[in-house]
Parts: structure tokens; C-alpha cells; sequence
């Protein structure tokens, strides 16, 4: 039968969970800025909706106020943050996936822009002067697929091999954007982070 762990077929791969983190990415945000408006860019139709609906949840069970807009084009990037400014929000929640990933530098820009303190899926945003990340050590599961890769070059048969899942997840925050934005990081933030950039 098949599932996750072997999908049967000729296929297998490693699954990266950056979508499926978003509750633990609002709770971190939450914890900076307790209270408030949070509004959220999500790539709809995408690995994104899952990520949409459970922060959707988790919002309204903390009684957080959560504004989502759906961002498809760099357009759409422009009106959300414009629409993020005249509504008043007070931080961002910006979703995973590939088109969001693609556009981090001008999302990043933006957030700056506006003040927002903002938390992202990837440690890549934080290193380009995002905020904060929650997500899967992407090295960690780039490297679980080169492995894979060696063992099917040396003869084993993908479907022999189980799908893997990322193991290793990481809280990285930019102390230096902190500053920026002039958010005081509290120490039990600091104390969860497994990297804080200075």
C-alpha cells in the first residue's frame, strides 16, 4: 500500500515541510508582536494552501486578527504591502513557496520599507536582512537528496528507498534588522534561536 514513506512506483525524494510549519512560524511572530494585526502574502493553488488555512486557524484560536492577500504577481506583491499600510498591520507573515521564495529580495525591501517586522519559511530571507525564518535546514535535506542521488547512480532502485522527511529545523533571527525596525527581541525569543545574526 502505498504512502508517504513509499509512494510506490519509481519514485522517491525528501520532503522539505517548509508549508506545514506555518503555526509554529505565527506563534514565534506572536511572541515579538503579541498583539495586533498580522497580514499574510500566500501564493494561492499552490503547496502554500496548506500552510494558508492552518495559520488561519491557529490565528483565530489566538484571537489574532489575520489579513491574507494572495500575491500571483510582482503586481500583486506592490498592491498586498500597500493595502498592508492602509490597513494598519502591525507584522507580517509571509508564506513558503517558490514564487514568494523568488521574490524575497523585493518582499524583503518592501517589509523594510514599511516597518513590518516580518517572519518567512527560509533561513535565506534572514540572511538577506529578513527578520526571522522558522523552517527545514534546506543544506540538511539538499544533502539527503545527494545522497540519494549516489545510491541511485550506483545502481539502487528509487522505489527501494524510502521517501526521507526533513529532521532538522531551524529559528534563525537578524538581531541587526531588530534594531532597524526598533523591536526589542525578548530573551526567551533569543534563547529558541539556533542562529541569531548581528
Amino acid at each position: 500500500m502505498a504512502s508517504l514513506n513509499r509512494p510506490g512506483g519509481n519514485v522517491t525524494g525528501v520532503v522539505f515541510f517548509s508549508s506545514v510549519l506555518g503555526t509554529k512560524r505565527l506563534e514565534l511572530l506572536r511572541q515579538l508582536v503579541p498583539k495586533g494585526t498580522i497580514g499574510m502574502l500566500a501564493n494561492p493553488g499552490t503547496e502554500s494552501d496548506v500552510e494558508r488555512n492552518d495559520v488561519q486557524v491557529a490565528a483565530k484560536a489566538a484571537g489574532q486578527e489575520l489579513i491574507i492577500f494572495d500575491v500571483a504577481s510582482v503586481r500583486d506583491i506592490e498592491t498586498a504591502f500597500a493595502t498592508l499600510v492602509q490597513r494598519g498591520v502591525d507584522a507580517l507573515f509571509v508564506g513558503g513557496g517558490a514564487f514568494l521564495f523568488s521574490n524575497q529580495e523585493r518582499v524583503i525591501a518592501l517589509a523594510a520599507r514599511h516597518s513590518l517586522a516580518a517572519t518567512y519559511s527560509q533561513r535565506e530571507f534572514v540572511t538577506s536582512g529578513g527578520l526571522m525564518s522558522y523552517g527545514s535546514n534546506q543544506s540538511d535535506a539538499y544533502r539527503q537528496a545527494g545522497v540519494y542521488v549516489g545510491r541511485i547512480l550506483k545502481g539502487e532502485k528509487p522505489s527501494d528507498l524510502p521517501v526521507m522527511q526533513s529532521t532538522k529545523f531551524e529559528f534563525v533571527i537578524n538581531l541587526k534588522t531588530a534594531k532597524t525596525l526598533g523591536l526589542e527581541v525578548p530573551p526567551t525569543l533569543l534563547a529558541l534561536a539556533e542562529e541569531v545574526i548581528e
